[in-house]
């Protein structure tokens, strides 16, 4: 059950999570800049520089909201797919920015065909599907041999003081600014709940290998608060994997 209607409980019904984001659109993007600070904008070029695409490919954007996530590939002249679904969101998106082709879509069951997109990227909702392990799963299947997968996700900070402080922001102080800035708190108390539960870089590398993606390695940026996945599909079925890599810090 959600707490006053507007907050998603940490199995993730889907129904739920799509709600609690349709409340948040209006000022969704405005109370993540407040709230990370203003990482959200580098995190976004790191992001882009790691899918790598150019003019004449295709990258899916998956729970890319309102939008702001695909902005950078439609700037650079990349065709980009923004799905979420969040109705809200993608409302609030295509109001914005109307030349972005908005879809909605479970990252579950995705609505494309086999081997239609170079890249596939989810910005900071893997962490909000019900079952991840099957979005990737469906990423993989949509994206074509050779094709990479980028994913940023909120991690487990490397420094064990540096990771005690961060969990008492997540768990304090986050909830207390969204008070002041968000039209529903209650969702950013659902977000710091969420990202305490979620599993640790190396984690999330070994479920990437499992859905059958290779080369996966990993980056961490502010300390592993946030740490970026990424991998390839393989040209043929892959028969072994090796150790997720963590690469420089940033």
């Amino acid at each position: 059950m959600t707490s006053a209607g507007n907050r998603a409980s940490l199995d993730k019904r889907p129904d739920e999570v799509a709600k609690m984001f349709d409340d948040v659109a209006p000022r969704y993007d405005v109370v993540n800049d407040v709230l990370s600070m203003g990482q959200t904008r580098r995190w976004r070029k790191i992001v882009f520089d790691a899918v790598g695409a150019r003019p004449g490919q295709r990258v899916l954007d998956l729970a890319a909201g309102t939008g702001t996530s695909s902005e950078p590939y439609a700037d650079a002249g990349i065709d980009v797919v923004a799905c979420d679904f969040s109705l809200g969101m993608l409302r609030t998106g295509k109001r914005r920015r109307p030349d972005i082709n908005f879809i909605a879509g479970d990252a579950t069951n995705l609505p494309f065909a086999d081997n239609s997109f170079d890249a596939s990227t989810i910005s900071f909702g893997l962490r909000n599907v019900n079952r991840p392990k099957e979005a990737l799963a469906e990423m993989f299947r949509v994206t074509k041999p050779g094709g990479r997968i980028v994913i940023p996700e909120f991690s487990q900070p490397v420094i064990p003081l540096w990771r005690t402080m961060y969990t008492e922001y997540l768990m304090r102080a986050l909830p207390a600014i969204a008070t002041k800035v968000s039209s529903n708190p209650d969702a950013y108390v659902y977000l710091a709940e969420s990202i305490r539960a979620w599993p640790d870089q190396d984690n999330l590398s070994h479920w990437m290998q499992d859905a059958g993606w290779e080369d996966v390695a990993y980056r961490n940026l502010s300390g592993g608060i946030v740490a970026v996945h990424r991998a390839t599909k393989p040209l043929v079925s892959a028969t072994t994997s090796a150790p997720a890599k963590p690469l420089a810090e940033s």
